[in-house]
């Protein structure tokens, strides 16, 4: 395909989905939730090959479950992954709704005392529940969080999607060498800033997760340590009615790189096993680390067993 056909390919795919999410928001807010979350769920995920992801992962770091309970996440995931998309185009309703979310956990009164006294903290999440409803709960009350983003291949989808994140608080900061000086700069100043961390990076250490080693970064860890700020898990935790809870857990203790990037590793893990059908299990987040997994398989080429 040529530079001309794939941009045109971009600007199609982009067209569709401004399309869609245009005709969309029309509909009530809990109304335009339920259709993308149905079809998330019952047109995408089978398209997509996202329903087999979900039931390999699951085979392999929950292998205790059911049959029943693993086809109840494998229709609970694209939903909710295609409600908080719905969500992220719904700023000013979902900011209202997470602005009188309760916060439960240790970890707030912390953060408000940073705040408070202008030093700079590092949240950290995962690909659970909706981070936005953390980052809209804290906007609400004074502290906007800033994240660091990877710019994605369609630059059309991109530019509007990153101006619908920075609704919920800005700096953005994309990943790249100048986006990380800007983002220790405002750190340093006493920003907050959010990390989503189980993001898989594929030269970072193995560290267990879910009970299968997983590559994964220490960049947050390290940054708490360098910088001397606290580095507190957050969620945002879906509650059967749609709205969420945010949990914040107490700060992990500064102590080595590795202790803490395990620690952050079981936070997230007991909120998964909790709400196993809140997390993106789509994604590879065991690929490349000496697991049995198809996504390995299909690395190693068509001469592997």
């Amino acid at each position: 395909m040529s530079a001309q056909d794939g941009n045109l390919g971009y600007k199609l795919s982009d067209f569709a989905i401004r399309a869609f999410l245009g005709a969309v928001k029309t509909l009530p807010y809990d109304s335009r939730l339920s259709l993308s979350g149905w079809l998330a769920t019952n047109v995408l995920a089978p398209l997509t090959g996202n329903r087999r992801r979900i039931r390999e992962n699951l085979s392999l770091a929950m292998p205790e479950l059911t049959e029943e309970d693993r086809e109840a996440i494998v229709r609970q995931v694209p939903r909710s992954m295609g409600r908080m998309l719905m969500e992220t185009y719904s700023d000013k309703t979902f900011l209202d709704r997470t602005a009188k979310a309760p916060i439960t956990g240790p970890g707030n009164a912390v953060l408000e005392q940073a705040h408070k006294e202008g030093r700079g903290a590092l949240l950290v999440t995962g690909h659970f529940g909706n981070y936005l409803a953390v980052r809209g709960s804290f906007l609400s009350r004074g502290m906007p969080i800033g994240v660091l983003y990877k710019r994605m291949s369609n630059p059309y989808f991109n530019d509007h999607y990153v101006a619908a994140m920075a609704d919920f608080g800005e700096p953005m900061f994309e990943r790249s060498r100048r986006g990380m000086s800007h983002m220790i700069k405002h750190l340093r100043g006493g920003g907050f800033v959010g990390i989503v961390h189980d993001q898989r990076i594929n030269d970072a250490p193995l560290y267990d997760f879910m009970g299968k080693p997983a590559r994964t970064a220490e960049s947050a860890a390290e940054l708490a340590l360098k910088y001397k700020v606290d580095l507190v898990p957050c969620y945002g935790v879906r509650q059967p009615d749609d709205n969420y809870e945010i949990v914040t857990e107490k700060p992990i203790p500064h102590t080595t790189v590795q202790e803490m990037t395990k620690a952050l590793n079981e936070s997230l893990e007991a909120q998964v096993r909790a709400h196993p059908g809140q997390w993106m299990w789509t994604h590879n987040r065991w690929k490349n680390a000496g697991n049995d997994t198809n996504a390995d398989r299909d690395a190693a080429g068509p001469s592997a067993k």
